[in-house]
């Protein structure tokens, strides 16, 4: 029987250089969920040219309108999901002071109350999701790297840096020469 992964809610998993070819490629991606029955979780560094009001059709606040939409990952691309920092009966806690939504009526409860640095909120199409066991195999593979999530990571680190600046900062020359490695191999 192989051995029991512990749950990898609230860490960040990231390319470890096994993904090349995958839509997984130099991504971040925050573990919502990891139970028995599987995984879910939503790239973080994939923002999409879409802004959350020009696909969600409801009557959501201006601020919340004019924010990028992110592509959670490439299962069920019309899922909607958000990270925020509020408590809220609808949602699912996932570190201390996260948590992640897919209720539309909380969104627009969250969005009128005011979106600000203090209490920020990102909308995700689509997410990352792992059938019983398979997240699991794909750990003890060595396909990801782990990394605690942070709300400073989550909502503050620009995401076209984030995967190079949490390699950077892991300090082993490994992770280093990773993050400095061109996309393509070729260019080397």
């Amino acid at each position: 029987m192989p051995e029991l992964i512990p749950s990898l809610r609230g860490f960040l998993l990231l390319d470890g250089g096994k993904l090349r070819g995958s839509s997984f490629h130099r991504t971040v991606v925050l573990i919502c969920r990891h139970t028995p029955e599987g995984a879910f979780g939503l790239v973080l560094n994939r923002p999409s040219d879409n802004r959350v009001g020009e696909v969600i059709e409801a009557e959501l606040p201006e601020m919340l309108q004019r924010q990028t939409l992110f592509g959670g990952g490439p299962v069920q691309p019309a899922a909607l999901s958000y990270l925020h920092t509020r408590l809220g009966d609808a949602s699912e806690p996932i570190l201390s002071g996260l948590t992640v939504g897919h209720d539309l009526q909380e969104l627009i409860e969250i969005g009128a109350a005011g979106v600000t640095a203090v209490a920020p909120v990102r909308v995700f199409a689509g997410y990352a999701g792992w059938g019983p066991g398979q997240l699991d195999d794909e750990m003890r593979r060595e396909s990801w790297l782990t990394e605690p999530a942070t709300l400073h990571l989550v909502f503050e680190t620009a995401p076209e840096v984030l995967w190079g600046h949490i390699l950077r900062r892991r300090g082993d020359w490994q992770s280093r020469l990773l993050a400095e490695s061109p996309d393509d191999l070729s260019w080397n």
